[in-house]
This record gives structure tokens, sequence and C-alpha cells, in this order.
């Protein structure tokens, strides 16, 4: 076993599926399927149970991943010290974002952060939130976008703006006229939605069993693009960050606001070690609120950056 047989299990590991984590890691598909092949050689153990559209990750390939990350990571951060003596030492920021946050704010963060900061790498990683917290207390990322507040003790949080969840129906749905839905209707639609790791998940489902409810699960995606790509060919419904319809709204969708009552959420930076990261929360509080006070933003006036809590 080896770094590169590693970073090969870790990307196919959290892609769930050779081919894509073949072109993240710009290699052919073949040449990764022998690499996993002979690292459970070498291993002896099964990682992937394998079926014709997803990989499932055995035990062993969870308590491989969970030693693999501080491995890679520290290997990372090895090479970035020994370039010292070479004088081509980078400066990297490792900055984890929910999936239902990153296409509103990351495109516009990332122009703004080279602009600012032209020497500073920036790693960019789509977790989910309990991935982020995880990796957060690990030292693999320095900063985390998430919701508030963080659920591991240890963390830090910073709020960048308030959101709440919304349904979303197809232009066809019965559901077309309604200029709002209540929590206790929409208790009652077939769904289709995020996994059941997803916060945005997890905070649909807390609400409804305040309510004495369960979601109606018809189907399952882990890709929201996805979701919205497919809620138009079917009766189904779901529930996304309001936010999300700038960037991914359509005339094939529409977005009804959830009452009675609302589902407020807060999005924020997350941190372990205030002190250290005081700088990167500086520069990235500021840039975000470029961001979400531009010509473009569609936040209500009410969004603050407040301190950390």
């Amino acid at each position: 076993m080896d770094f590169k047989q590693l970073r090969y299990f870790v990307a196919v590991y959290e892609e769930g599926h050779v081919g894509r984590a073949a072109e993240r890691l710009s290699i052919s598909q073949p040449a990764l399927s022998q690499q996993i092949r002979h690292l459970e050689q070498n291993l002896d153990v099964s990682l992937f149970e394998r079926s014709s559209k997803r990989l499932l990750p055995t035990l062993a390939a969870h308590t491989l991943y969970n030693h693999a990350l501080p491995l890679l990571d520290g290997l990372q951060r090895a090479r970035e010290a020994l370039g010292n003596f070479k004088g081509q030492a980078l400066r990297t920021l490792a900055i984890g974002v929910l999936q239902t946050v990153h296409t509103s704010l990351v495109p516009q963060m990332l122009e703004r952060v080279r602009k600012a900061q032209p020497h500073l790498v920036v790693q960019i990683y789509e977790l989910t939130g309990l991935e982020i917290e995880r990796r957060l207390l690990n030292g693999s990322l320095d900063i985390g976008i998430s919701y508030l507040p963080p659920r591991q003790p240890g963390l830090h949080g910073v709020l960048l703006y308030e959101d709440e969840l919304t349904l979303v129906i197809p232009a066809d749905h019965p559901l077309r006229e309604f200029k709002k839905v209540s929590m206790g209707q929409a208790a009652g639609l077939p769904m289709l939605l995020l996994g059941e790791e997803f916060q945005v998940r997890q905070i649909w489902q807390t609400q409804l069993a305040s309510l004495g409810r369960r979601p109606q699960v018809q189907a399952e995606l882990n890709n929201m693009a996805g979701i919205l790509d497919s809620l138009p060919h079917t009766r189904l419904a779901t529930v996304l960050p309001g936010r999300s319809q700038k960037a991914l709204g359509n005339d094939e969708l529409l977005w009804k606001p959830l009452t009675e009552p609302r589902v407020p959420l807060q999005v924020g930076l997350v941190c372990r070690d205030v002190q250290r990261q005081q700088a990167s929360l500086a520069l990235l509080r500021t840039l975000l609120e470029e961001v979400m006070n531009g010509p473009d933003s569609r936040l209500n006036n009410s969004t603050t950056l407040d301190g950390l809590s």
C-alpha cells in the first residue's frame, strides 16, 4: 500500500463511482479499478461491494478511510513544509462547504480570494455537515461553511446569513396555485430528497418529528442539482434552502415558502481554533460579505455577520 493507492481509494470512496473518481483524478477508469484491486489484494480485505450503479463501501473501507485522510493530509503538509527549503512554499486554506450552499457562495468567493491573496491556494471540499465537523476536529480542514450551531463540542461558528427551508415542486404539481404551503400539507407529500447524511434532510426530519410526522420518501439522490433536474419529470416534491433558487431555479420548478411553522436556517463559518484561523476568518468574512451585499445579492437587509460563538 502506498500514498497513491490511498489517494485513489479516497476518491472512489467519496464519489461512490469509479467513473466519477477517475475523472476527478484525471486517470483512466481501468487503471483506477486495477489500483483498487491491487489495494484490496495487498490488504487482503474487500473494500467495496460492487453493483451495476454504484460502489458501496464495506466496514473495512470505512475504517481505512478514517485512517487515510489524516495520512494524506500529513503528507501534503510535509511537502509544503519541505517546500520552504526550495523557496517554493505554498500557503493553503482548506475549506469544507455544504453542497446546499456551494452553488451560491463559492464561485464568487473564489475570485475575490484570488484577487485579495494571489499566493493563497484555496482547497474546496464539498462535504456533508457531519463530515465538515469531523475534518475540522481532526485538522484536515481549516474552515467550514455549514449550518449553525455546530453540533460537535470544541467547534465555533460565526453567522454569515439566514435562510429558510423551502418546498420545491414541479410546475404542474397539485399545489402549484398555493402561494405558501403549511408544514402539515408538506408532510403528506411524496418526496425526492437528499440522503439522510445531509443536514437539510436531518433538519426536515426533525421538524416533522416535532409534529409527530415522518417524511414520505419515494426516492433519494445525493446531488442537489440532480434532484432539481429530476423533479420536472415527476409529481414529487423536495425541500431545499430558499437561497438555492437564485443559482438553480428554472421555469419548470416552483419554490413555495413553508409556514406553520417556518423552518429557519443559519449558515456560517465554522472552525476549531479561533486564534489560529483568525486571519483566514476575517478574510473570508469580508469577502463573503461583499458577495452577499453585492448587486446580485437577494439576501434581505437583516443578514448580519456576528461574532464568534
